[in-house]
């Protein structure tokens, strides 16, 4: 991990400052920089009411030229403030978050921000880099509502940004940040926050979830809880001998990769390479691929699990399997022999299966003459 930490030549950190807005600090702060002939910044967020806090400041500071700025002023106009602005034709520049990222004005040294408990971390620190930008003394004035109603979130936040007022500081603020939403250490094992409680692997399982629900027009289902996957036991054997693959670190990534093919395609490459790279397969992971397979074949339609013996298959259905309860009613009445529904989420199908690819078949058989058509 590279960081870079080192300023630029004779820059200094910017002095940072927490706390209640208050009139008469907001007072000395900007006479002490206009005195000393810079220029200050004061953000505000609001743009309907940034005109009522125009006039507030001109009222608060009658030795002040007060100007305002926003992303919803024409572009003409927003040029030509910023351009009197840079040109110190005013000194105090009441605007938005537009000034995140833009002019470098060095002469800029002195930034209020009007409710910085409602901004993120990262745009405390970029906002808190618009002043400072030469060789003289900055300050970052960060104004808060009523203590008592902020979040605590929000008190980390304002904590952090406090805390990290040195030169180089912007790591420190990153790794507080991801500390703060919950994701842990950047370069370690150790979780924090929501992600500690469930752990990693699960967390990135239900963003995932969630994410792909959006983008498919779904709302995400938050009360369901995670598809493991269909159960499979087709009674054989099934693995990779430590003869066939002695490396424990590729036997485990296989096995994982196998779980994770998503379709019968893939499978396929997937034992192409295995033969490829490593002889002919033995019948323990042939009966692996097999049983992969199945569970391919069983988890569209929504049987959570699945046994097979040499004279029997046993599929057991969730609330909700994508079958045809028509095409199933007539299949236990016209083959009662072969097939017996017991209670409302058990099928049971008889017939002799020796070997694992008459099992296979008989899967597919079963699973063609009750899906849904969709």
């Amino acid at each position: 991990l590279s960081v870079i930490a080192t300023p630029p030549a004779k820059r200094l950190a910017v002095q940072t400052f927490v706390q209640e807005w208050n009139d008469d600090v907001v007072r000395e702060a900007c006479l002490r920089e206009i005195r000393r002939g810079g220029q200050v910044y004061l953000l505000y967020n609001q743009v309907d009411r940034i005109e009522q806090m125009v006039e507030h400041i001109e009222h608060l500071l009658p030795e002040a030229k007060v100007t305002f700025a926003h992303g919803q002023m024409h572009e003409r106009e927003l040029e030509s403030v910023m351009e009197n602005f840079y040109h110190r034709r005013f000194n105090v520049l009441v605007c938005t978050t537009i000034i995140e990222t833009g002019i470098d004005i060095p002469t800029a040294n002195t930034i209020l921000i009007n409710r910085a408990d409602k901004f993120g971390l990262a745009q405390l620190h970029q906002l808190r880099g618009r002043v400072g930008r030469s060789h003289h003394k900055a300050y970052a004035y960060m104004f808060t509502g009523d203590k008592a109603t902020l979040t605590k979130d929000a008190d980390k936040r304002l904590t952090a940004i406090a805390k990290h007022d040195t030169l180089g500081s912007g790591f420190m603020l990153a790794s507080h940040d991801l500390e703060i939403r919950g994701a842990g250490e950047l370069l370690g094992d150790g979780q924090s926050g929501q992600i500690q409680e469930i752990g990693f692997g699960l967390y990135s399982e239900l963003l995932e979830r969630a994410v792909n629900a959006l983008k498919s027009g779904k709302q995400p289902e938050l009360n369901v809880t995670l598809n493991s996957g269909s159960e499979v036991d087709l009674g054989m054997t099934s693995l990779i001998p430590e003869n066939y693959l002695a490396d424990v670190h590729t036997r485990l990534v296989f096995y994982k990769r196998i779980a994770s093919a998503k379709n019968s395609t893939e499978l396929r490459e997937l034992e192409v390479e295995m033969i490829d790279r490593f002889g002919l397969l033995p019948v323990a992971v042939k009966h692996l691929f097999a049983t992969t397979s199945a569970k391919l074949l069983v988890e569209p339609i929504g049987i959570i699990k699945l046994d097979a013996t040499e004279d029997m298959l046993r599929f057991q259905f969730n609330d909700e399997p994508a079958i045809d309860p028509t095409k199933l009613i007539k299949l236990i009445q016209s083959q009662p022999k072969h097939y017996q529904l017991k209670g409302q989420k058990e099928l049971i199908f008889f017939d002799t299966m020796q070997s694992i690819e008459q099992r296979v078949n008989a899967i597919e058989l079963v699973i063609k003459s009750i899906k849904a058509d969709k």
